[in-house]
């Protein structure tokens, strides 16, 4: 079982489909004692077209062609450079037309 003060990241999947999960990610701790953050490895997982979740019960295989969105909580604030928006801020939520 993971310790509750451990550090984590929440990603949120949202799919194609309408439906989304959300995985706690917690960092690991490297060989000299250091946390590292799932943060720093975010640019390079966005490469990958298979992400894997490896939970205590099970292993997810994500395939990034069916996912439109991901959401990562804590904000990753060191994202810099001219594919990022920085200081922004949302005005409002998203929203889903109705269909009849």
């Amino acid at each position: 079982m993971v310790n509750q003060d451990t550090l984590y990241t929440q990603l949120t999947f949202h799919y194609v489909n309408g439906q989304s999960e959300s995985f706690n990610v917690y960092a690991p701790i490297e060989s000299d004692g250091t946390q590292q953050t799932t943060q720093l490895e975010v640019r390079h997982l966005f490469k990958k077209e298979w992400w894997i979740v490896n939970l205590p019960d099970q292993t997810v295989f994500i395939n990034l062609n069916n996912v439109i969105r991901v959401e990562m909580k804590p904000a990753v604030t060191s994202l810099k450079g001219e594919d990022v928006f920085a200081n922004a801020e949302r005005v409002s939520a998203l929203s889903r037309a109705s269909r009849m």
